[in-house]
């Protein structure tokens, strides 16, 4: 992905110019056959034009009509392990930034390995809750909205997020241990099944289902991209006018 810098912009807006310019010129010439003439005009029109341009951009400016207005959301991704929240999230990411919609993409995995040594006890747990919260809340004060996918098997973290961050959509990737486990490319749920990986959610430690989320998929039932529609449906409704 490119992005133009401004001395990109710059130049471009200076041949723009001498191309226009040198247009004129060339017109007024080829009628009157006086080079003196085309060229006051060309220099006439450059000064008058630049004025213009800066009194029409400053009006606009200043007219509300036709802006759409984005408030900063958070889609919160949760469920257990293999439920279908990254792959959902990734393709719900890459659908919103057809929207033109300010955007960042937060998953578990990724803020793991920028902050290592994170355990998965529930203390653990609720205190990289807790900062990701705070990403969030940074990110919203720059209107940048958020599509983050994290276990999140407590509710008081899931409270905290809420409580932290605004317009918060929480998103519940429901699905069942065996269709997980059915998924599990990784072997994780034997490892935890077996014993081998602890404060797994939904083996050897708890998942607390939300019980107000704003959106539900079930992936039991609901492929990706359904579920993809059922959640930019609830964004375009609810955020983008």
């Amino acid at each position: 992905m490119y992005r133009d810098t401004n001395k990109r912009s710059i130049a471009k807006g200076i041949s723009w110019r001498v191309v226009a310019t040198t247009t004129t010129i060339i017109i007024v010439y080829v009628f009157f056959d006086r080079l003196d003439l085309a060229i006051a005009a060309g220099m006439i029109e450059t000064v008058l034009k630049v004025g213009l341009y800066w009194i029409h951009e400053r009006a606009w400016f200043k007219i509300r009509w036709g802006r759409k207005k984005i408030d900063p959301f958070n889609l919160w991704f949760t469920g257990i392990p293999l439920s279908g929240k990254t792959t959902i999230a990734d393709k719900v990411y890459i659908e919103l930034e057809k929207l033109d919609i300010p955007l960042e993409r937060l998953d578990s995995q990724d803020i793991r390995d920028l902050i290592p040594g994170i355990g998965f006890s529930r203390e653990d747990r609720n205190l990289h809750m807790h900062r990701v919260g705070h990403l969030i809340k940074t990110l919203q004060k720059n209107s940048i909205s958020t599509v983050s996918s994290f276990v999140s098997p407590y509710k008081e973290s899931r409270r905290a997020i809420r409580e932290m961050v605004k317009n918060n959509i929480v998103v519940y990737v429901k699905a069942d241990v065996e269709t997980c486990k059915s998924r599990d490319y990784k072997g994780v749920y034997e490892k935890a099944l077996r014993g081998e990986l602890k404060n797994f959610s939904g083996v050897n430690d708890i998942y607390e289902e939300p019980q107000h989320a704003e959106i539900v998929v079930d992936t039991n039932n609901l492929s990706v991209d359904e579920s993809v529609e059922l959640i930019i449906k609830h964004i375009k409704k609810n955020y983008v006018k």
